[in-house]
């Protein structure tokens, strides 16, 4: 094996270029004439490639999605030919699949060689034997669908395609089929390593790790070395069998606490491979918060909330995350190019967690390796989401399989922290419970195979907020519904806004532009009817018309929802970090999106373009910052502003005192509200200042500003603009 510069490991495989071609079939033993066959793209989707022989216009735009419809109930026939060849003494021909989208059986010689269904489990087959230019067929069939489930999500509550496939509030209904992960053919030595793990025990003070390597190859009592490379090539242990103890390893850290340090592990298979992989050192524990014993007893009682507060390498660190979903309809065409910006700009943001939701396909190895460098700690479900999954033998069959081979793949990646079973499964609409045989059996898999790491059975557990995903609901805001929550995490909560102006011309149809009207592509890009709690959903035109009055134009619907998300997504980072030691975390929904969006609660549109918010949450997650809890969004003219002062600390260093200034700033007009001498902040502690207050004159303006400044360091000011408006009716404001 070998190395790319994701630092993953992949096989030294001598790829042999294959031409591959597929064929829509009306039933399974159709045979395709010679017009039926078109150029594949593998990996890749069926329905890309039919698109582009057919002429399919881009499903992005407008209402073009509805045309892929129907093309997952087809069979799908792909064909290749065993390429020539030549082999010398110990070599083989072998062809792999790294998955496939969802289920099909391979075919050579015109007899069934292999059947495989998931996503998650590859195969290998040794085609040494077959004749230059065979033919090699892999049929795929229709998309599963649970018989008597409408056209939603629960028609996929028995196997493990992942559910947003099947539609979401965020996501078309469009659900790929193909070969989705790495497949070709290889030349491999014979004797080739088929599976390395490596695993290790550190000492209470971190000083030692008891480090143990295993291997599964294809030669009986293979005999192997193996040694563990520092980041500059000095090699610091080597292996004189399966166990072997380093001194004094430097830890990974989440970039926010230290260097993600990593080693290259190298394994030689004698007469046969070498691997190459980088590996990281670090413990990670789900804990209590600090006091969580410490209530008063009530009998009867029953058990504590369940602890999720993350523990790093011995250290509680507060989790500022966000929830991941698939950055592409099309899981086959996801690679490096995919993640390495959107990962990017999660780093730039201050994040230190990305939770990998369970609707989702589980990410490709180059995503854990891109963490593993950037510092970015995962947070990984696995394929369920919002049903009732059954208890049946041949879905327990096919998920503990496709767990267990995403536990293996995984578990080696030190910016792994915890597995969870997956998304709302203790909630009204899925009805699970821990007795689920499921959970019960994800919970088994994961202590066979990584016990170290932390399990959750679902997002949330008791204790934690999940939601709201407005940015007004019920008459309160999301600054007094957060301040007036009190929960131990927060795995999703949500502000919408709209995609800029220009994103919007390219995917709506200019008669459909404005206004955005019901029953067109706003619709089906996700900005009207998508949610049934809020008709307007995403493009929350009831919102903007409480704060803002009748919307004047769609640049003024843009501008309006932004500046919403910046400072509603702003004000709940800064008050769940005010909320701890009881609160450890807080996860927006979302980061990313699949495809164009016309609104969404996503810092990032499609495909990797920041929406004004991500720069306002990295300012929400910097390590240390001055910070106002302020009652309200929106003020009226006359009214007295008041706010609380405070310091934010989650970093491991204490924060120096200083004199923090709070300015309200009205059009030109600048005030002086206070100046705060505030102490020495201890490491990983807030501290709470006094209160400010300050008359809002009567202005034209639309807004105001409360500016925040320490003397001498600029990079703890922090700035908040919030609504300005009459006494009276509502009026809409000047432009801000």
């Amino acid at each position: 094996m070998s190395m790319d510069d994701t630092g993953s490991a992949f096989l030294a495989r001598k790829l042999v270029p294959a031409l591959w071609e597929l064929a829509r079939l009306e039933a399974p033993d159709a045979s395709p004439g010679p017009s039926d066959w078109v150029p594949a793209s593998v990996p890749g989707a069926v329905q890309l490639d039919w698109a582009k022989a057919r002429g399919l216009p881009d499903f992005a735009h407008g209402s073009n999605v509805t045309l892929y419809a129907g093309l997952e109930d087809f069979h799908w026939l792909y064909r290749t030919t065993v390429p020539k060849v030549e082999l010398k003494a110990g070599q083989g021909l072998f062809f792999f699949c790294g998955g496939v989208d969802f289920e099909c059986e391979v075919r050579m010689g015109g007899s069934v060689v292999h059947r495989a269904r998931g996503m998650l489990t590859g195969f290998d087959l040794d085609v040494s034997a077959a004749k230059a230019g065979a033919p090699l067929e892999i049929l795929l069939k229709p998309a599963p669908k649970r018989a008597g489930c409408p056209d939603d999500r629960t028609q996929a509550s028995n196997v493990t395609k992942p559910a947003v496939s099947y539609g979401w509030d965020w996501h078309p209904r469009l659900i790929p089929l193909g070969l989705c992960e790495e497949t070709g053919f290889e030349v491999r030595p014979l004797a080739h390593l088929k599976y390395v793990n490596f695993s290790y025990e550190l000492s209470d003070d971190f000083s030692v790790a008891d480090v143990s390597l295993s291997i599964e190859s294809t030669v009986p009592n293979p005999r192997y070395t193996w040694r563990l490379r520092d980041d500059s090539g000095v090699q610091v242990l080597e292996g004189v069998g399966p166990k072997a103890r380093l001194h004094g390893p430097r830890l990974w850290w989440s970039h926010d606490h230290g260097a993600a340090v990593l080693y290259t592990l190298e394994v030689e298979l004698e007469g046969g491979d070498l691997l190459r992989r980088r590996v990281g050192f670090r413990r990670v524990r789900m804990v209590m918060h600090e006091g969580a014993w410490e209530g008063a007893v009530v009998f009867p009682k029953s058990r504590e909330n369940p602890p999720v507060t993350l523990e790093l390498n011995g250290r509680r660190i507060f989790i500022k995350g966000s929830n991941w979903v698939n950055p592409d309809i099309f899981h086959g065409r996801v690679d490096m190019l995919t993640y390495r910006p959107l990962l990017g700009i999660a780093r730039n943001a201050n994040l230190n967690l990305i939770r990998c939701w369970g609707g989702a396909p589980a990410a490709k190895e180059a995503f854990f390796a891109e963490c593993d460098r950037l510092g970015l700690l995962v947070w990984q479900e696995f394929p369920l989401a919002c049903n009732l999954y059954p208890d049946d033998a041949a879905y327990l069959e096919l998920l503990g399989r496709e767990a267990r081979s995403l536990v293996r793949r995984v578990r080696q990646h030190p910016c792994l922290a915890l597995w969870v079973g997956g998304n709302e499964l203790f909630n009204s609409w899925s009805r699970m419970t821990d007795q689920a045989l499921p959970l019960r059996l994800l919970n088994k898999v994961c202590y066979e195979e990584d016990r170290g790491t932390p399990f959750l059975p679902t997002a949330p557990v008791e204790g934690m907020g999940h939601g709201d995903y407005r940015f007004w609901n019920a008459g309160r805001d999301v600054f007094e519904l957060f301040q007036s929550s009190a929960c131990t995490g927060y795995s999703e909560f949500g502000c919408p806004s709209t995609s800029p102006v220009d994103y919007l011309k390219a995917i709506i149809p200019d008669d459909e532009l404005w206004p955005a009207r019901p029953g067109t592509s706003w619709t089906v890009h996700h900005g009207l009817d998508a949610w049934e709690a809020d008709p307007t959903t995403w493009l929350c035109t009831n919102t903007l018309r409480h704060f803002f009055g009748e919307p004047q134009s769609l640049e003024d619907v843009v501008q309006k929802s932004n500046w919403l998300q910046c400072e509603g997504y702003r004000s709940i980072f800064e008050e769940a970090r005010r909320q701890k030691p009881k609160c450890s975390m807080a996860l927006n929904w979302c980061f990313n999106e699949p495809w164009p969006t016309a609104a969404n609660n996503s810092l990032v549109n499609w495909p990797a373009k920041p929406k004004p918010a991500a720069k306002f949450v990295g300012e929400a997650c910097r390590p240390i910052l001055a910070s106002a809890r302020i009652p309200k969004f929106q003020w009226a003219r006359g009214e007295t502003f008041v706010a609380q002062l405070w310091i934010l600390n989650d970093s491991a260093r204490p924060c120096p005192s200083g004199i923090l200034r709070a300015e309200l700033v009205v059009g030109s007009s600048r005030t002086v509200l206070l100046d705060w001498a505030f102490p020495e902040v201890a490491p990983f502690e807030n501290c709470a200042g006094p209160q400010v207050s300050g008359l809002l004159p009567s202005t034209p303006e639309g807004s105001f500003v409360l500016d925040l400044s320490v003397a001498g360091r600029s990079g703890l000011s922090s700035s908040y603009r919030l609504s300005l408006r009459g006494t009276g009716p509502m009026e809409p404001p000047a432009a801000p």
